[in-house]
């Protein structure tokens, strides 16, 4: 079929269901999971309808891998992150361009290969002082002991201690608020961006209170003069073209881009370890066999290659929710012809649950991950892309594995977490989806 032949947007399948003036945003907001799931059963580029806006929603890892990649050129952000800019400003997330180019280049040196091995000293002594502090039939919260700890360790690695922890408790109330109400604004119909319905106002409050604490964290470093720290902050502010804003923008994307993922990949693993204890046991054997009693370090990382399946299958379950482009220019995208300015949305969360490379989808598996369980699956690896691909992967990639396997391989030898009687943790939809509380008691080894 030649382009001239491509049929338009009137011919793309549009999803049953849709109501006067909301279209499916309700269904959306009400069951995000198991509606962006359902989505691929009615073709491989649906339409949805958000209000009276059409969202064109790529259901295939083809198609996702042309929107990320094969296309990458012919999209912009979309409204999700038109959405985030009172939160993210015009930073690494929001930025598109050469904004976004020339932003990239400066913030990439500080997650580097030799930049993360000096963090890991950081991070094993943060998750050595998590693992002191929790005591023989304690309970906790551990959604907020993750929580805590993600954002401790990059207050103390990106942004130094001393200027970076008086920030830290802000940050984990308001920080979780924000991006609850992140996707409910993306679905709403576009004349209930200035209502102040609740999500509009959790979210506005919850976006200024973080805007203040980073300001105050950014006023206080040009009154130090800290430029010389070896951190993000110290980098920012001695690059003279950046204004104030824009510090704030890229360390409000780094926050709330880093902290989130990994608390929630963190609970969600001693989760499902706990409740699968055959996983368990060989996480714990494996690290005991090669960290033993001393602190983990970097060069441990790579060698535990269970506690990297274990991993994989967290983040495969729990992917990111939704995510959107914006075209530039006409794309043919699946056989159809889109226009410039056509909103474009994916699901990681739903392309990470398609039955045709994952069997069992809703099952924690991590034994699919071995490698002649995903030759046997025909796994592409356009499939499974848990930090996005292209030119917009995230940055923060290998420090978020790395900070995960530390935090896990220092925690697990030493605590057993058992789940709490009378609560089963539920999905809450947020930019991954976390647990509404995961309440466990901790039990030695």
């Amino acid at each position: 079929m030649t382009l001239t032949e491509t049929p338009g947007t009137s011919a793309i399948p549009r999803v049953p269901g849709a109501i006067p003036l909301a279209g499916h945003a309700l269904k959306l907001v009400r069951d995000p999971f198991g509606f962006l799931k359902s989505l691929a059963a009615h073709g491989d580029l649906v339409r949805i309808d958000l209000g009276t806006m059409p969202l064109y929603v790529a259901t295939t890892a083809e198609l996702v891998h042309e929107v990320t990649v094969g296309q990458a050129r012919s999209f912009e952000k979309g409204r999700f992150f038109d959405r985030l800019r009172p939160l993210a400003g015009n930073g690494l997330a929001n930025a598109n361009g050469e904004v976004h180019r020339a932003h990239r280049r400066l913030i990439q040196p500080m997650f580097s290969k030799d930049r993360i091995a000096q963090y890991t000293t950081v991070m094993s002594r943060n998750a050595q002082t998590l693992a002191d502090s929790w005591s023989a039939d304690q309970e906790i919260e551990l959604e907020h002991e993750m929580a805590q700890f993600a954002i401790e360790t990059l207050a103390s690695t990106l942004f130094s201690t001393d200027i970076g922890l008086p920030a830290v408790e802000a940050i984990r109330t308001n920080l979780p608020i924000a991006l609850r109400n992140l996707l409910v604004r993306a679905a709403s119909p576009k004349f209930l961006d200035r209502v102040p319905i609740r999500p509009n106002r959790e979210f506005d409050t919850a976006a200024a209170n973080l805007r203040q604490v980073i300001d105050e964290v950014i006023a206080t470093g040009r009154r130090t003069g800290h430029t010389d720290a070896g951190d993000l902050l110290s980098l920012l502010l001695a690059e003279r073209d950046l204004s104030d804003v824009e510090v704030r923008d890229e360390l409000s994307t780094i926050l709330f881009a880093g902290a989130e993922t990994t608390a929630a990949t963190l609970a969600w693993t001693f989760h499902h370890l706990a409740l699968h204890p055959e996983f368990d046991a060989q996480v714990v054997a494996e690290i005991r066999e090669v960290v033993g009693d001393r602190p983990v370090t970097v060069e441990d990382v790579p060698k535990l290659v269970a506690l990297r399946r274990v991993l994989d299958e967290v983040i495969r379950l729990h992917g990111v929710t939704m995510l959107m482009r914006r075209t530039t220019q006409e794309v043919e995208l699946g056989g159809f012809r889109l226009p410039a300015g056509a909103e474009v949305g994916f699901s990681l969360y739903a392309l990470h649950r398609d039955p045709r490379f994952f069997p069992d989808p809703d099952a924690f598996d991590p034994d699919r991950w071995l490698p002649e369980r995903q030759a046997e699956a025909g796994l592409h690896r356009s499939a499974y892309i848990p930090f996005g691909a292209g030119n917009r992967k995230c940055i923060g990639d290998q420090f978020a594995w790395t900070e995960a396997t530390i935090a896990l391989a220092t925690l697990l030898p030493r605590w057993r977490l058992v789940p709490s009687t009378g609560h089963v943790p539920k999905e809450v939809v947020s930019a991954v989806p976390h647990a509404d509380r995961i309440p466990m008691t901790v039990q030695p080894r």
